[in-house]
């Protein structure tokens, strides 16, 4: 009985990794699944009633980030140390590159193009981060490419909009 409730809480854990780490499935888009995660992620972010600035969207930076750890970990494996249907990496990141910009439409347009430029050029060291372990690998270049995108798009907008 008590290992049949083991069993049955394992497979329930499992399921939830793969839902967050999938980015709620959008990671199984056929086509740019990244792109696919970044844009449900962007969408997420537009609903939430959460300024760029609160003390609410830096935690659920912070709780999205060690979530993935987890989440995107159980979605790695020795084949696949880093598989495109994980995507909950992307969410984070590209939350973090929207830190402190308007919530305004052409800000996070330009946060959405930044992030996925950024995260494809994987700038140093984000690339290099992207050689640490499980889920931890998974999640940090996105977070640095993330930082990347919110220095930049922080600078631009104090350069030349205020």
């Amino acid at each position: 009985m008590a290992r049949s409730i083991q069993a049955s809480s394992l497979l329930l854990l499992n399921k939830l990794g793969w839902f967050i780490g999938t980015g709620f499935g959008s990671g199984l888009s056929p086509v740019a699944p990244g792109t696919a995660g970044s844009l449900v992620a962007l969408v997420i972010y537009c609903f939430l009633p959460l300024p760029g600035d609160s003390i609410e969207f830096y935690s659920m930076i912070v709780v999205g980030s060690l979530l993935g750890v987890w989440a995107t970990g159980t979605l790695a494996s020795e084949a696949d140390e880093d598989p495109s249907k994980a995507v909950w990496d992307e969410f984070v990141g590209l939350w973090v590159t929207c830190l402190l910009i308007p919530k305004e439409l052409g800000w996070l347009t330009a946060a959405f193009v930044c992030f996925r430029t950024l995260d494809v050029l994987k700038p140093w060291p984000a690339r290099r981060l992207e050689s640490l372990q499980g889920g931890l690998g998974i999640m940090a270049d996105d977070l640095m490419v993330g930082i990347y995108g919110a220095i930049l798009l922080n600078a631009a907008r104090l350069i030349f909009f205020l």
